[in-house]
Order: structure tokens, then C-alpha cells, then sequence
């Protein structure tokens, strides 16, 4: 009965592998008899009521803590033309350290969450109270540093703890269509992203930013703390041994360095459009409303992108996968943001751009397994935080890029390229472009 119990959970969780062929940090236990009961009663794997459930609770937690990031594009806007903060420098550093520090401190989570796998149950409701504090003291800034430390750092660690346990829960409850679920959490950002520039510019221009902080806040209690019922593990801990060590060699894999080499390549120019589509929206002559436009376009072209790359890297070579998405955004790029003169092509670009550059981290679950197929005793959670560290720091870096890519002038060229973001567009186009190398290393033999 045991045995049979172990190599249930083993092949439910390993499809296509025997358990000679397993290394992993969740190995299951069978001296207990009255486990092997609860062994044949684990809800399944890829379907059924709790595993939709769960990724319906992954997706709104990815909505919410990375929405919100994301748009501070509109936070920027009014930090910048109204008291206490006009005038002031440094005001896009607060989504900067928001964004960047969340991308990388789930490096630094996940190894606490797997050196001590009884935080994981709290470390989400702990780190949304963290979020929740953040931008309640956020309210109370009287400069940018206060909203750098607050909006900016101290969001980026409770949302980086409130977000980790996805990546230990989420391949025990989708193991066939792991790409499928990756994506669809990450379509979570693209549909928040689309909803939330609305109400977060309303609130902002009516009841200012203390309130609109504020509101958030609560927002956060009631909409993400009634998830936590659905937010859980398939296997229990007493039918688990947590194995506390790291297998880091897939950094010696080839796999892994160029496909993490392209990815902080695109996360360098791929933040960039949605920093300064609406400026220079407005510089065409767009109202407030219709350059918000170019945010909610990109963002729900994103929602219908990851989604679509997800289910793609289950069936076809990421390799593949990932130039389609390179190619897309640099012809988007050059030929829509680079030669747009008006308000449509510049929505057309927004539309492309979000769909095509948007999804590329729901390529990161096949990266992973591609790296484990070189590397069997890699840890895939610890993959998808390097990779996810990767982003964060291409993510800060590429503040300072911008402003010095703006602040280089405008060039003697038509079109955007001549409205003084010319540098920009085409370093944004060029990342874009050679964040599909592994194409060519593919080809060459390198992979």
C-alpha cells in the first residue's frame, strides 16, 4: 500500500519519469498507514474543482500585487505636477525600487520559504499585511524619500513575500499544463494593468494621493484575504520530507545562461513604453483620459499574450516561442511607435507591443523545464527566481538608461524618431530584438 502510494504521488507530480529518475525537494513519505489513505484521496492534478480554484486565486494575487506596480505610471504623472512632490527628483525611482525589488527579492523568499516550509502558510497573508501597511504609511509621505522607503521598498517586500508560495504550490496542482497555468497567472498583471490606470486616475484627481492610498490599502484586505481559502497546497507537509538544500549548477548549464541572458536583454527596453507611451501621448496632443488609453491597451493585449504563450510552451520549443515574441515586438517597435504621428498607430503599437513583449515571462515554466532536462537535480523554484532576479535588476537599470536615452536630444529624423524619444524607441526596439538570440545560439549549435 505504501509503495503504491509513493509512486501515485511521484508520477502525478513527475509525468514521464520513474522514480529512479527523481530528484527533488518534495519527495514523498510512506511510513505512516493512515497517509496512504490520504494519498488516494489528494484532489487531482490539471483539472477539477480545487486545482481551478487555486489558479483563480494565483491569478488575482498576481492581478493585485503586480497591478498596482505596474501602474504607478500614473501615481509618476501626478507625483510630478502636484504638491507635495512637484519638482522633486527621484519620483520614478519610487516605481522603480516598487517593481525591480520585488522581481528580486523573491530569490531571497523562496530560500527562507524553503529552508522553513511552515512559513509558507503564513508568508502570503503576512506579506499582504506588509503591502497593506506600505501604502497606509505611504499616505502620510511629505517628500519622495518617505514614498520611496514606503510605496517603493517596503511594498516590494511584502508583495515578493505575499507572492512566493505560488512557485511551491503551483507545480504540485498543474504538472501536464504547467506552461498553461504559469500563463495564466501571469495574465493576471495584464488584466489589472487594463482596469486599475482607470480607477487609480479617478481617484487620484478626485480624492488625492492620501486617500488613493488609503483605498488600496483596504482594497488589498478585502480582495485578496477571501483568496486565501483556495490559496493552498495539494500535498500536505506530513506527507512531504523538505529537503533544505540548493542545487545551483544549472548557473553551468549553456541552456540557462542564454535563455536568462535573453531575458534581461528584453526586461532592459521592455519597461520603457510603458513609462513613457502616456507623455508622449500628450505630447500629440492627447487628453489625460486618451493617453491612458496607450497603458490599458498594452496591458490587456499582455492578458490575451501571456495567455497564449503559456499554452504555446507546452506544445512547441521555447526557442521558437521566444523569437516569435522577439520578432513581434521589434517590428512593432520600429515600424508603429517610430513612425507614429498621431493617436491610432500609436494604440496599434500599444496593442502589439503588450502582446507580443508582454508575455514573455509565461515562457519562464518551459525554461525551467528545458534547464531540469540538463540539470535533473536543479531546483525549478529557485530557476524561476533567478530568472525573475534577472528582470528585477535589468528593471532598475533601465531607469537611468531611459533618462539618459531622453535627455540625449532630439535627432534630425521624422516621425518619433525626431520628437526627442528617437534614442529611446530604438534602444527599446534593439533589447527587443536581441532577446531572441537564442534563436540564432540554437542554430549555431550552442543549444
Amino acid at each position: 500500500m505504501a509503495s503504491e502510494r509513493t509512486t501515485e504521488l511521484e508520477l502525478a507530480r513527475y509525468p514521464g519519469q520513474t522514480p529512479s529518475h527523481i530528484s527533488t525537494d518534495i519527495e514523498p513519505q510512506h511510513s505512516d498507514p493512515s497517509d496512504d489513505i490520504a494519498g488516494f484521496s489528494l484532489p487531482p492534478t490539471d483539472g477539477g474543482k480545487d486545482a481551478w480554484l487555486f489558479l483563480l486565486a494565483c491569478f488575482m494575487l498576481e492581478g493585485l500585487i503586480w497591478g498596482f506596480a505596474a501602474s504607478y505610471g500614473i501615481f509618476q504623472e501626478y507625483y510630478s505636477t502636484r504638491e507635495p512632490f512637484a519638482g522633486s527628483s527621484n519620483i520614478p525611482l519610487v516605481g522603480a525600487c516598487a517593481m525591480g525589488i520585488m522581481y528580486m527579492d523573491i530569490t531571497i523568499m523562496f530560500a527562507l520559504l524553503k529552508y522553513f516550509p511552515k512559513l509558507r502558510a503564513w508568508a502570503t497573508p503576512i506579506g499582504l499585511v506588509i503591502m497593506c501597511l506600505a501604502l497606509g504609511l505611504g499616505s502620510l509621505s511629505t517628500n519622495v524619500t518617505h514614498l520611496i522607503l514606503t510605496q517603493g521598498i517596503i511594498y516590494a517586500v511584502g508583495g515578493g513575500l505575499a507572492w512566493t508560495p505560488i512557485l511551491f504550490y503551483i507545480e504540485e496542482w498543474w504538472v501536464r499544463r504547467r506552461g498553461f497555468a504559469y500563463g495564466a497567472t501571469m495574465a493576471g498583471l495584464g488584466l489589472s494593468g487594463a482596469i486599475l490606470p482607470i480607477v487609480l486616475e479617478w481617484l487620484l484627481n478626485r480624492y488625492g494621493f492620501r486617500t488613493t492610498l488609503r483605498v488600496c490599502a483596504l482594497s488589498f484586505v478585502a480582495l485578496n484575504f477571501p483568496l486565501l481559502f483556495f490559496f493552498k497546497p495539494r500535498l500536505p507537509l506530513s506527507q512531504t520530507s523538505q529537503s533544505r538544500s540548493f542545487d545551483m549548477s544549472f548557473w553551468k548549464c549553456t541552456n540557462f545562461l542564454i535563455l536568462q541572458s535573453g531575458n534581461v536583454i528584453q526586461s532592459l527596453g521592455y519597461f520603457l513604453p510603458a513609462i513613457y507611451l502616456p507623455t508622449y501621448a500628450r505630447s500629440l496632443g492627447a487628453s489625460g483620459l486618451e493617453s491612458t488609453v496607450t497603458l490599458i491597451l498594452l496591458n490587456a493585449a499582455a492578458f490575451v499574450g501571456s495567455l497564449c504563450m503559456g499554452t504555446a510552451v507546452d506544445k512547441y520549443d521555447v526557442v521558437d516561442c521566444l523569437f516569435v515574441s522577439a520578432l513581434g515586438s521589434t517590428i512593432g517597435v520600429f515600424l508603429l511607435w517610430g513612425l507614429a504621428t498621431s493617436l491610432a498607430p500609436l494604440y496599434i503599437f500599444s496593442l502589439a507591443y503588450g502582446a507580443f513583449a508582454g508575455c514573455n515571462s509565461s515562457s519562464w515554466s518551459a525554461i525551467i523545464r528545458d534547464t531540469r532536462d540538463k540539470k535533473r537535480g536543479a531546483d525549478s523554484g529557485m530557476i524561476f527566481a533567478c530568472l525573475s532576479a534577472g528582470k528585477g535588476i535589468a528593471n532598475l537599470c533601465s531607469g537611468p538608461l531611459s533618462e539618459a536615452l531622453v535627455e540625449a536630444g532630439s535627432w534630425r529624423a521624422g516621425m518619433a524618431y525626431g520628437s526627442g524619444y528617437g534614442a529611446l524607441i530604438v534602444f527599446t526596439g534593439a533589447t527587443a530584438l536581441l532577446s531572441g538570440w537564442s534563436f540564432a545560439a540554437k542554430r549555431v549549435g550552442w543549444l
